[in-house]
């Protein structure tokens, strides 16, 4: 990456980073308003995705598939409703804090020149990361005891029966792909998305070649902002 995309993908990453804080829209104990965490996405697909139709497809592609109410997992980080959208949002920030030191790091590396990135990417790849997982609940209904031991009914979401999925990192290229087709030969984000899980959604002959792939500096950084908004911030 040469001097000048570098600067400019770090100014981009500190008006991103800006747009964030100037709403705070994710308290402790993932305290937020629904509302807010809107504001701060709309914000953000309106300064950094460059194609606007793309743009106004990729938002109607969130509200169309329950994006905002959909939970992140059915029963570890962000199992509750809306759990999505904030885990994709922290998701997205991750990826913007640990962004410049990746870059430097990568630029040290013999590897260093054979990829190429800019805010557009790290956004698009760091938002469409989950999207496989919008609108693929259901809730439930399961006797448990309350706290005065009385049985209650407590909702829990579950995949739903009619779900059909090519893998989890594979399916959210292809809605990716859905919502913003120019996006078909920016290999570097196809790759992030599809590998972001790692190791654990990967079949035997994926694992064989997958050394060459964590050569790109974008799948480490998404590996790394998704296990760090899992992690850290349980969610």
């Amino acid at each position: 990456m040469d001097l000048e995309k570098k600067q400019e993908l770090f100014r981009q990453i500190d008006e991103l980073t800006g747009i964030y804080e100037q709403y705070n829209p994710i308290g402790e104990g993932h305290k937020f308003e629904l509302s807010v965490v809107k504001k701060v996405y709309e914000e953000m697909i309106s300064y950094v995705i460059v194609n606007i139709d793309e743009a106004e497809t990729l938002r109607k592609w969130m509200d169309s598939h329950d994006f905002w109410k959909t939970p992140a997992s059915t029963r570890f980080h962000g199992n509750w409703e809306s759990g999505l959208c904030v885990h994709t949002l922290l998701v997205i920030m991750n990826a913007f804090w640990f962004a410049k030191s990746v870059v430097e790091n990568y630029e040290r590396s013999p590897v260093d020149g054979k990829f190429d990135f800019n805010a557009e990417d790290i956004f698009v790849a760091s938002l469409c990361h989950d999207f496989c997982k919008a609108d693929s609940y259901m809730i439930e209904y399961r006797n448990t005891k309350d706290f005065m031991g009385n049985w209650v009914k407590k909702p829990v979401y579950r995949t739903r029966d009619d779900s059909r999925n090519l893998g989890h990192g594979n399916e959210s290229v292809l809605n990716l792909i859905e919502c913003m087709p120019s996006f078909i030969n920016r290999r570097n984000v196809l790759e992030a998305v599809s590998r972001h899980m790692g190791f654990s959604d990967l079949t035997d002959t994926e694992k064989m070649n997958y050394s060459n792939f964590l050569q790109n500096p974008l799948v480490l950084l998404l590996q790394l902002a998704d296990q760090a908004a899992a992690a850290w911030w349980d969610c």
